[in-house]
């Protein structure tokens, strides 16, 4: 067995300024979080370009499987409350 299959694997966020969102950005493998956050402020924001850095393990992370598509997201559609594309909006509004 290799070492980083016994180092957990960590995904990394980036947010690269106030205001925006934390983006993932890749993934590292580290001993703890102290040190995944190191690693991950060395390796993504080398350049200065991160304002905040979230590190979680990718063990973690629960999603859903593009094949379960229709049963996850199917059931939105029979509710046009949640499309506003009935509704009048008045011009001075702009871009909404």
């Amino acid at each position: 067995m290799n070492d980083t299959q016994e180092i957990p694997l960590w995904e990394v966020f980036i947010r690269p300024r106030n205001g925006l969102s934390h983006r993932h950005c890749g993934s590292l493998h580290a001993a703890d979080s102290e040190m995944a956050l190191q690693a991950a402020r060395d390796v993504y924001t080398r350049r200065g370009e991160g304002l905040s850095v979230w590190v979680i393990p990718s063990a973690q992370i629960v999603a859903s499987d593009p094949q379960d598509r229709d049963q996850m997201f199917g059931p939105s559609d029979d509710k046009i409350y949640r499309h506003p594309s009935f509704y009048d909006i008045p011009d001075d509004v702009g871009h909404m």
